[in-house]
């Protein structure tokens, strides 16, 4: 008896040492199941038809009029506007941010991360709402006597709902890097003989640059990918290439989507590789620097620089309320007044009547509110011991690191779309092994597609965290006896919990909010999400469907605020 015991206790403490590596296999196998099996499986599409292998799909693509120029051309020509508009309405924030202290610069900041756990279907009915024919700015034109416009499948409704969901990200990346400008380089230009505006050119501007240039990479990457903002503001008469791929698969045409998917693939991880080597060689700039003052705006002085400042404080404010908060504050209008601006209940009660009494194949709010709940859970069961797995293992100096760190990374460069077109024709359509045919339920490969999608963004939150902690710290714990997986769980996630914490609320936001791979994976209205439902509504009733958005707009406004709380530090990493 005591043998055993003893033979217990010691496959215990061999386990408990090699722990570690068992969830990293573990990670990894579950990464290949849920990401690359899926991604392989489009691959395979765009090459295998009856059996045999033929680039003939390939062919049609690259050398049609339509599909290189008038869809992969249209959708490179947006997103190029798309990251400029983003620039030119991110920077200016940034300079705001960076360079000047006033009252209401912490909630002006906040704001900045608005769009990263919006989700963009909800952006889109935002977007409807305030620039429709019924909308916010037609109300505000009827006021001054002025005709009403309509912006709806134009290219700059486009750009401008893509401009509100990018330039945050470059004002907070600009933003970060203004803040590690060294002082003291400035100092010595001013000593110099250099005036400020000069000392800024030559020492300010260089500086900032390379920071400038990876939220234009980041901001092209993404709207190049764009799909909901595109499909709601555009149209297919204004379809990219994520756009287009919907509708193959809609159409049952699986062999051209998976092409073209294909093709969107390889230009996105292009992009993403050059990105990732671009930013590993900008790392460890500004440590050990002096930071610039900010400019204090108080108390009220008249001079005029001061002045000045006050009025770029004041502008930059009042294009964040109409160009951020306006889209959502015309959705939440727009679901609570009828066309005419009268106030009216009527959009929540068609809703109810909805769920009440509708057909089992229409949309209904509750399943939509439950299913995204319920996915949000399972997606953070799934993404986030993932991600904090991926954290310590990419935080740790090995051979290949780089090549683990990109391998992990892959799934942001993946567009939802081919996530959920690889579930769909490889584990719901069913897989042969050994003989038995194995299939998983659509509600299942949602969670998988959502969990592919959100583990990135904990690693993006937790890494950090854990490159900044003192290694002594868990050479000490090894010290006293303490394993790997003990030292980890004892030491090293109580000091990075905020991290933790903000990833798990980035994982359950995205969650709720993901649309590209629940569209294609959602099998019946069963498994329908809130913004599938808002997706359903927007082509047929509006304020049914701005009902919606604000009901997904409550859910994933806890999120905001635990991330704001907890992530602040989300744009310098």
């Amino acid at each position: 008896m005591r043998a055993a015991t003893d033979y217990a206790h010691a496959v215990g403490r061999q386990l408990e040492r090699r722990a570690l590596s068992l969830f990293a296999v573990g990670t990894a196998a579950l990464l290949v199941v849920l990401f690359y099996y899926p991604v392989a499986t489009v691959f395979a599409d765009a090459v295998l038809v009856g059996g045999v292998v033929t680039d003939a799909a390939f062919r049609e693509i690259l050398t049609s009029e339509f599909y290189l120029y008038d869809l992969i051309g249209f959708t490179a020509y947006q997103a190029a506007l798309s990251t400029v508009a983003s620039v030119v309405l991110g920077l200016p924030g940034a300079w705001v941010l960076a360079r000047f202290e006033f009252r209401g610069r912490e909630t002006l900041r906040s704001l900045t991360i608005l769009p990263f756990v919006l989700p963009s279907i909800m952006v889109a009915i935002g977007f409807v709402a305030m620039f429709g024919q019924q909308g916010t700015l037609n109300r505000v034109l009827a006021l001054v006597g002025l005709g009403p416009v309509n912006l709806l499948y134009t290219l700059e409704a486009i750009l401008v709902a893509h401009a509100f969901y990018n330039a945050p990200l470059v004002t907070r990346v600009t933003t970060a890097a203004w803040e590690s400008v060294d002082a003291r380089a400035v100092e010595s230009a001013r000593s110099l003989g250099a005036g400020p505006l000069r000392a800024t050119w030559d020492v300010v501007v260089p500086q900032l640059l390379p920071s400038v240039l990876v939220g234009a990479t980041l901001t092209f990457i993404f709207t190049f990918a764009s799909f909901p903002i595109v499909l709601a503001l555009g149209g297919f008469q204004l379809a990219t290439v994520e756009v287009w791929v919907f509708r193959l698969v809609r159409d049952l045409e699986y062999a051209d989507a998976a092409a073209l998917a294909v093709i969107e693939t390889v230009i996105s991880l292009g992009l993403t590789y050059a990105y990732l080597q671009y930013e590993s060689r900008q790392t460890g700039a500004g440590r050990g620097a002096k930071p610039l003052d900010r400019t204090p705006l108080r108390p009220p002085s008249w001079s005029l620089g001061r002045v000045l400042a006050r009025l770029a404080v004041v502008g930059y404010a009042l294009v964040v309320a109409v160009v951020f908060v306006g889209p959502l504050a015309s959705m939440v209008l727009a679901s609570v007044t009828t066309g005419s601006g009268a106030f009216t209940l009527e959009h929540y009660e068609f809703l109810l009547q909805r769920q009440v009494t509708g057909a089992s194949f229409q949309v209904k709010p509750l399943p939509a509110i439950r299913n995204s709940i319920l996915f949000g859970v399972g997606t953070l069961l799934v993404a986030l011991p993932m991600g904090v797995l991926v954290s310590v293992l990419t935080t740790r100096e090995f051979r290949g690191r780089k090549v683990v760190d990109a391998l992990t990374m892959a799934p942001l460069a993946v567009s939802g779309i081919v996530v959920g077109l690889g579930l769909l024709r490889g584990l719901v359509f069913g897989v042969t092994l050994f003989g038995h045919r194995v299939t998983v339920t659509g509600p299942l490969a949602i969670v998988a597609a959502h969990a592919v999608s959100a583990y990135p963004f904990v690693t993006r939150n937790v890494s950090p965290l854990l490159e900044r902690l003192d290694p002594r710290l868990v050479e000490s714990a090894r010290s006293l006896g303490a394993s790997r997986v003990r030292a980890l769980w004892d030491v090293e996630l109580p000091l990075v919990a905020a991290g933790v914490l903000a990833g798990a609320a980035f994982a359950f936001a995205i969650s709720v909010g993901e649309f590209d791979s629940t569209v294609i994976l959602a099998t019946g209205s069963g498994s329908y999400t809130m913004p599938v439902a808002v997706e359903r509504f927007i082509g047929r009733r509006l304020g049914p469907a701005t009902a919606m958005g604000c009901i997904l707009l409550a859910v994933t406004s806890l999120s905001f605020v635990v991330i704001d709380r907890f992530g602040g530090r989300w744009g310098q990493i």
